[in-house]
């Protein structure tokens, strides 16, 4: 048990050098680290693990090596990895294959294995170390700090990276002095609008009651996002050290921890560092011997996308149904149980002990203006290098995308980037040289959001990508307002119909004005979002929805309704692999045998097509085209 600053002082100097000694070698051993995220464990790492310990102890090498996982390296796409230290090599794409040519060349040999090394596509060079590599080059880790260096569940390898340290700082200040620091380092909201934090901590401050709680917002729904779960899969005791120092400043002694269910391995880890936190007597009655007492509790969430709606949210944790609140009052004055309440997101709460460890100088001397710190952005699609990453704000789309994303696969060209998830909307290459930060996004027509970002290549329809995420809208939404249940049904009726080749110019006008109206009239966030990605892909891509309504194609060629396979007759060997794989029965047979064919070429009836795919996918001599 630590029970005083004094004991917590020698526990971290103990930790410390226990770390520094796992990273330098200084303790004799080799260590293997390896990624223990979602995205790694899904293709074998936890396997991989368990091979490496099997091999080691089987050539009596565990006093002088040791195993471990960690958290998100953040390069998904090249995943599983393995980095050995104290020599910083890092192995990308590792299989179970791999792990005894590990083993034999370089732990016990001391020779690189080269070719599980990450080659840079420009130069074609082979990388040894994390930070050479360009998709780290230019992130700065606040958020993910500690995620794929300690053992997310090990309390002592935390300890051993400064964690709790700021917690130590914010007891020996007052309440006020804690939110004043959070006020001059300029964090805000990492969830999506972009409120300054520390005044959401001062309502909450100022109002009078017998109970305050803390919530964690850590119900990330947005198609394609995953930072808040590889924050808490990574590093959960950085999230709790933040709930707590919330909570000492606003008075609070209980905070909770709503993480969807889908999100096992993060719930999991979470529960595992609030037990380990106890034991250590950094959580419960009279911490560190200030008198300030303060317990983590977990609620599931069904998986329900207006949860990340803080009222919503609180209503779930009640066990009431998740839907809005009309606000006034706020949260900070009538929350959870009616009682003053702050809600922060994962990532938010991540920040915080950062500031009050480094200090908000720190934290604020990278960023813009109005827009302080890093912001983690998990970036997919089509993109070469997709993955978790932690950028300065002001950084641009450009360096995001080309820079560390790596660029586009296969030579495409960009088209846009869809930003803030459903809730978003589509930048375009005349914003490439923007610089990210909360207000800027918002002037051209996007949101930060959470931080999901999906690059969009040529080859995407934007009429089909508005249609996409109002499904996701209208099966999300909670049904309590009507400008939001019926107008985002209506919207997406008319986004089919134009994809169906059946939409008119009037079609258009009303979509527009129905996207006006659920903007200014909904309850929630979710209404008054709904329309963005509709805004911003008629702005942005008018020409694709009147190609679409005037002239029944689809310049993408996505939209099946609008398409139409055909074989080049002349291309054709006449093989009529494309007809076996047809599931329609739409290839036959024709009379005509192009020149230099020894076999009758095939033919497809549009009337029985459904325009799978298969065919071109099976036609080795590229004689088969969409129109």
């Amino acid at each position: 048990m630590i029970k005083s600053f004094e004991e917590l002082n020698a526990k971290v100097a103990a930790c410390t050098a226990q770390m520094n000694s796992k990273i330098d070698g200084s303790n004799g051993k080799r260590a293997v680290l390896l990624c223990g995220g979602t995205g790694c464990l899904s293709s074998n790492s936890a396997e991989i693990q368990a091979k490496f310990e099997e091999i080691i102890a089987e050539k009596g090498l565990s006093d002088k090596i040791t195993v471990n996982k960690v958290g998100c390296f953040g390069f998904c796409s090249q995943g599983p990895f393995v980095k050995i230290y104290p020599e910083d090599t890092l192995y990308r794409l590792v299989q179970l294959e791999d792990v005894e040519e590990i083993v034999e060349k370089d732990l016990i040999g001391g020779e690189i294995v080269e070719r599980l090394l990450y080659v840079d596509p420009a130069t074609k060079e082979k990388v040894v170390k994390q930070d050479d590599i360009n998709f780290y080059k230019k992130q700065k880790r606040v958020a993910l700090h500690g995620c794929g260096v300690i053992n997310p569940e090990d309390i002592e390898e935390a300890i051993g990276e400064g964690a709790f340290m700021g917690l130590k700082r914010a007891l020996g200040m007052t309440q006020q002095e804690v939110i004043d620091e959070v006020l001059a380092a300029g964090l805000r909201g990492r969830g999506g609008a972009g409120f300054p934090t520390g005044r959401k901590w001062s309502f909450a401050l100022a109002s009078v009651d017998d109970e305050k709680y803390v919530v964690c917002n850590g119900d990330e729904g947005d198609p394609g996002a995953f930072m808040d779960r590889s924050i808490l899969e990574g590093n959960p005791f950085a999230v709790i050290e933040g709930m707590m120092i919330a909570g000492y400043a606003i008075g609070a002694s209980n905070g909770y921890f709503y993480v969807r269910a889908e999100y096992p391995i993060a719930v999991n880890r979470l529960r595992i560092a609030i037990k380990q936190m106890n034991e250590l007597g950094l959580l419960g009655e009279n911490i560190l011997g200030t008198g300030f007492n303060f317990q983590a509790h977990i609620r599931l969430g069904a998986g329900a996308f207006v949860c990340g709606e803080e009222t919503a949210l609180l209503n779930s944790i009640e066990g009431k149904r998740g839907m809005p609140r009309p606000r006034p009052p706020f949260p900070a004055s009538k929350g959870l149980w009616q009682k003053p309440t702050i809600v922060n997101n994962v990532e938010t709460l991540a920040c915080v002990p950062y500031i009050l460890r480094e200090g908000a100088a720190a934290f604020a001397e990278c960023g813009t203006e109005r827009s302080k710190g890093t912001k983690v952005f998990a970036l997919g699609g089509k993109i070469n290098n997709v993955g978790l990453v932690e950028i300065p704000m002001g950084t641009t789309l450009r360096e995001l995308i080309y820079d560390i994303g790596g660029g586009i696969p296969d030579g495409k060209e960009f088209k846009a980037i869809q930003t803030g998830g459903p809730s978003g909307g589509c930048l375009t290459k005349e914003s490439l040289d923007e610089p990210i930060d909360f207000d800027n996004l918002v002037a051209k027509g996007s949101m930060m959001g959470s931080g999901g970002a999906i690059v969009m290549d040529e080859d995407n329809c934007m009429v089909d990508v508005a249609k996409f995420y109002m499904e996701f809208i209208c099966d999300e939404s909670c049904g309590k307002c009507s400008p939001c249940r019926i107008g985002t049904k209506r919207m997406l009726e008319i986004l089919t119909k134009i994809t169906e080749g059946n939409g008119t110019m009037q079609d258009l006008e009303e979509l527009e004005e129905l996207g006006r109206t659920v903007k200014a009239n909904s309850l929630c966030a979710l209404g008054q979002t709904a329309a963005n990605p509709i805004i911003s892909t008629v702005t942005h891509f008018r020409d694709e929805y009147i190609a679409h309504i005037v002239d029944k194609k689809c310049p993408a060629k996505v939209c099946k309704n609008l398409m139409q396979y055909s074989i080049i007759q002349d291309k054709c060997f006449g093989c009529g692999m494309c007809a076996k794989a047809c599931p329609a029965d739409a290839i036959s047979k024709t009379d005509y045998t192009a020149p230099g064919k020894k076999l009758p070429a095939y033919a497809i009836d549009p009337n029985k097509c459904v325009k799978c795919g298969a065919c071109i996918a099976t036609c080795k001599f590229k004689a088969i085209v969409k129109k």
